[in-house]
């Protein structure tokens, strides 16, 4: 498995009624085993959570179906990361 990193970052019209759906879609792939680590930027812009993914098709499908995305309220892109 490879890993991708996924940046959420918030867009003007972003709303805190997602946060909850969104923590939920986190608990579903740390159960999975498919997410290795998430947080918030402490300047409240966004975050980022790393997945464990076979490819990067893979990674953007699991990321589409991230209630930020689908809500539209952060603009969510996933990019394969070469970690050591």
């Amino acid at each position: 498995m490879k890993r991708y990193l996924v940046m959420a970052m918030r867009n003007p019209s972003f709303s805190d009624d997602v946060i909850a759906p969104h923590q939920a879609f986190l608990d579903q792939l740390r159960a999975a085993g498919q997410l290795e680590m998430t947080g918030g930027f402490s300047d409240r812009s966004g975050g980022a959570y790393v997945l464990a993914a076979d490819s990067l098709a893979q990674a953007q499908a699991i990321a589409a179906r991230d209630p930020l995305a689908t809500s539209g309220s952060s603009l969510v892109t996933v990019y394969e990361w070469n970690t050591r």
